[in-house]
């Protein structure tokens, strides 16, 4: 899903992403409980950068999300996802990642806007381009991402709140999974040292 957002000349069949990530011993059963294992799949099977954030998504990290949105490029979250695929506290038994490719801000009203196209058909909507300049996050008073699941049939805006304290929650390996009798790749540090509070942000190379 996130290469789809990289105009890529063309499409990397999910099956040698597959293929890749059990080669590289990154994957058993097609799970992946490490950001840092996720950014270099990407490198290795798309021509993209990564850059992979820790420490949270709050702060700098939300800033600097943000703006990798705005750019036009994916980002890779991973969060606990519940039966509608949105994210819920479930202390990484549910881990599971999204791509996220744009942001909806709700701003606060003594903000003035800088150059951006009102939307024809929604009235207070408004598209920023690539160019505009940067809305800073103390004129920001709510912040959504539009974000997928790869189950999901749709795109979801998802509470940037409600994001970030699950992807900060990512502490424990499902016991569940730990008894079904099958091999899984978890990272040295588990669940929390491989997805708690990190992200993987992708662009083109060129």
């Amino acid at each position: 899903m996130a290469g789809a957002h990289l105009g890529l000349s063309s499409e990397v069949p999910l099956e040698r992403i597959r293929q890749v990530a059990l080669e590289r011993g990154y994957t058993a059963q097609g799970e992946m409980f490490s950001a840092a294992d996720m950014a270099k799949l990407a490198e290795e099977v798309f021509p993209c950068k990564t850059e992979l954030l820790s420490g949270g998504l709050q702060g700098q990290n939300h800033e600097r999300i943000l703006q990798h949105l705005r750019a036009g490029f994916p980002v890779l979250i991973p969060y606990d996802e519940d039966y509608n695929h949105e994210p819920c506290l479930r202390k990484g038994y549910k881990a599971h990642w999204a791509v996220a490719s744009g942001a909806l801000l709700g701003l606060k009203s003594n903000f003035r806007l800088p150059a951006c196209q009102e939307d024809e058909d929604i009235p207070g909507l408004f598209h920023a381009s690539h160019t505009a300049s940067a809305i800073p996050l103390e004129a920001v008073a709510e912040t959504y991402l539009l974000s997928k699941h790869g189950k999901s049939c749709r795109y979801q805006l998802w509470s940037y709140a409600q994001i970030q304290e699950s992807n900060g929650q990512l502490t424990g390996f499902s016991p569940q999974r730990a008894a079904d009798g099958k091999v899984y790749i978890v990272p040295a540090g588990g669940v929390r040292e491989g997805l708690c509070g990190q992200a993987v942000l992708l662009r083109p190379k060129a």
